[in-house]
């Protein structure tokens, strides 16, 4: 039995150093389009179904394709319309099925991190050593087909294990020293970066990807209607704006393409992003440049002002 993950530690906001933005931001803004590929009838995993229907799920299947035919060039041109740039949480399988993904998001400069192979496959059960492959191979494609070198992951579907920030850490390091492998969104523990422990001792982050806000979370499992879906976004966004003024706040959409580019959803998209955008002091950015930012800024005085706590702090989360 293990009681946590053991790899950050309790922190209070009052006792953080203070976080400023450039040009004074309040909030970090960033936009993560989950592009990603789903088999038909994927190998098993003993762990968990990747179908709720017997396979094959023609349904499933092609309501996610809607989502790379479709929904993604309307996803597209509205970031464009607001001048954001995606941070792609990439299924690195869709380099291969449809490239021409991949090149219209190179053509804007968009940020490519690794959301494993296929959304359909799955860390657990995993040995070591295959989950050090998978995330190799996840690393090394998206570096073959975009020049990119990864610098954040999100485990595919979410299907995290106790070794994935070590591996990923360890991996990123190997490939490309210290620009790849610096960040997770795999942890919800947070509105600010905040430094996690890896067992390589490698300067590591976890970047705030709110699940909250994930548009599958809000459409698929809460069954919020599209209005509301709005709302939820203002009001989040104004909360970390209130609190931006006193140290620097992080707010991350995560976005499918199938979800939130419906014709009957996108309007309540766009009404967020315009309000988002027309606020004075919010700095759009990419996961990567928030995480560059933090780590050359904040990251050393956070550790600092984690260690003078060390002395009465608790057990690490």
């Amino acid at each position: 039995m293990k009681e946590s993950l053991g790899v950050y530690d309790y922190w209070a906001y009052d006792q953080r150093p203070k976080i400023t933005w450039p040009g004074g931001a309040k909030v970090a803004f960033w936009v993560a389009p989950n592009i990603e590929y789903y088999e038909l009838d994927p190998p098993q995993n003993p762990s968990r179904k990747p179908w709720p229907h017997p396979h094959p799920s023609v349904p499933g299947y092609s309501i996610r394709d809607y989502g790379n035919r479709v929904g993604h060039q309307r996803q597209m041109a509205l970031l464009d319309k607001y001048g954001i740039r995606g941070s792609v949480s990439l299924s690195v399988a869709l380099c291969e099925h449809h490239p021409e993904i991949i090149q219209m998001c190179k053509e804007r400069d968009w940020e490519f991190f690794s959301h494993g192979i296929y959304n359909t496959r799955y860390t657990y059960g995993l040995s070591e050593a295959q989950e050090r492959a998978m995330i190799r191979d996840s690393m090394e494609t998206i570096h073959r087909h975009t020049g990119q070198a990864c610098a954040g992951y999100l485990a595919p579907a979410l299907s995290h294990s106790e070794r994935t920030l070590d591996l990923f850490a360890e991996v990123g390091e190997e490939l490309f020293g210290d620009k790849g492998g610096i960040y997770t969104c795999d942890l919800f523990h947070d509105d600010q970066p905040t430094p996690v422990s890896v067992r390589s001792g490698k300067r590591f982050i976890s970047m705030p990807y709110s699940l909250e806000m994930n548009d599958t979370i809000v459409y698929a499992v809460n069954k919020v209607e599209p209005r509301q879906y709005a709302t939820m976004l203002k009001r989040h966004f104004d909360r970390l704006y209130l609190e931006g003024a006193e140290s620097g706040t992080v707010m991350c959409i995560p976005t499918h393409n199938y979800q939130v580019s419906c014709p009957h959803r996108i309007k309540a998209f766009e009404e967020a992003l315009e309000y988002i955008t027309g606020h004075p002091d919010v700095w759009v950015a990419t996961g990567r440049e928030i995480a560059d930012y933090y780590m050359t800024h904040y990251y050393d005085a956070a550790l600092d002002s984690m260690a003078a706590q060390s002395a009465t702090a608790g057990k690490k989360g």
